[in-house]
């Protein structure tokens, strides 16, 4: 039987995993401070740039002697820099569930040609995380963005590792509780949680990470947008704002916004509560019905930020098929864009949850699920 469309849409329908959705309150105006048509070595940029990581410092509770810096290309570029200035020095073992860990495990197999330990799991799974190695090196993601599976904490990383480990945040960061004291590298981008504007990465680098960097020579040539050290020393200017490219003073006064409003809903335990309200609204609605489930098989690893959902309702023979169709139905009603899974995952449904998203709007959303499955299953 057809299920009516529902009286209710999301009033904002931005569920998008990146870039995801802007803080709720925030508007162009909120811009017109910007530091435009002047140079970022200035003063006024300078001071922006350091309000900007410190004000990260500030907000996710990162210890004092950690270093912050803003770098190039987003995520991406941070954890590039990270593995070709760090790997080599030891044994190497990544860990990968989804399609980001996948990809840092290439490179660094394929491009740095480093003899890996890889620990990979299906969509939905974690590696064996008790058999990790910490006499080596370990790269990992805290959350995969594409399987909404993330690790449940840090209890499996040892306080007297040898190693460093370096660990992809990018949609964990603002939304999840870090252990600092169990990550030396941490990155993300500035587009995921808080829902800044893209290009942006954050690099965090604890005491034992810069030692590293001043104590080892990669045996590769490094571009000089990797470089984090000058005569066996760390480049200290990266991290109090003098960045290694000229950075976006529209994005950074976008990202200092960002802070302010995550100030103003509590701080790093506000965003977190956001996150897992919204995430408990699609739970609510999955525990209720037998056609839909997560993609994570623990309940301990789901993520409360890019929420993964799959159809098990046995009368659907194309996955595919069937989960594009309900993504775009949903979209052309202009209740949800961008909430297909991603082109590499399992088919499904993609819910970004972070705490820019607003509980309402999910709950508004869950009904509009009920609808598009319906219609497509009669379209069968």
């Amino acid at each position: 039987m057809a299920t009516q469309q529902p009286a209710n849409r999301p009033a904002n329908p931005r569920f998008s995993s990146g870039p995801c959705a802007k803080p709720p309150t925030w508007n162009l105006e909120a811009l017109s401070g910007a530091a435009l048509g002047r140079s970022h070595r200035a003063a006024i940029g300078k001071d922006k740039l350091k309000a900007a990581i410190e004000g990260t410092r500030e907000v996710l509770g990162i210890p004092a002697d950690y270093k912050i810096g803003i770098v190039p290309a987003s995520d991406t570029g941070a954890v590039e820099m990270a593995l070709w200035s760090l790997l080599g020095a030891r044994g190497v073992e990544m860990l990968a569930w989804e399609s980001f860990g996948s990809g840092w495990v290439t490179d660094v197999v394929k491009q740095l040609k480093l003899d890996a330990v890889a620990k990979t799991a299906e969509y939905g799974e974690l590696p064996d995380l008790a058999s990790v190695d910490f006499t080596n090196d370990v790269v990992f993601t805290w959350n995969g963005t594409t399987s909404g599976v993330r690790v449940p904490n840090g209890d499996w990383i040892p306080a007297d590792r040898e190693g460093l480990t370096i660990c992809d945040a990018t949609s964990a960061a603002f939304a999840m509780d870090l252990p600092w004291d169990k990550l030396d590298v941490t990155t993300f981008s500035w587009q995921k949680v808080l829902g800044g504007e893209a290009a942006h990465g954050i690099l965090i680098l604890s005491p034992r990470a810069v030692e590293r960097l001043e104590s080892y020579t990669p045996a590769w040539p490094l571009p000089k947008i990797f470089r984090l050290t000058k005569g066996g020393k760390l480049i200290e200017g990266i991290f109090t704002g003098a960045t290694i490219n000229t950075p976006s003073m529209l994005a950074v006064e976008d990202y200092l916004f960002a802070l302010d409003w995550a100030r103003s809903v509590g701080g790093l335990e506000g965003l977190i509560h956001r996150a897992d309200a919204n995430t408990k609204a699609v739970a609510d609605f999955v525990e209720m019905r037998d056609w839909v489930d997560f993609l994570a098989h623990d309940p301990a690893t789901l993520s409360n930020t890019s929420v993964c959902l799959k159809f098990t309702d046995d009368r659907i023979t194309d996955g595919a098929t069937f989960a594009k169709a309900v993504a775009k139905r949903l979209e052309a009603e202009g209740v949800a864009l961008d909430v297909g899974a991603y082109r590499d995952a399992p088919a499904g449904l993609r819910i970004w949850c972070g705490g820019t998203v607003e509980t309402s709007d999910v709950e508004a959303l869950m009904p509009w699920l009920d609808w598009a499955f319906e219609a497509e299953i009669a379209a069968l």
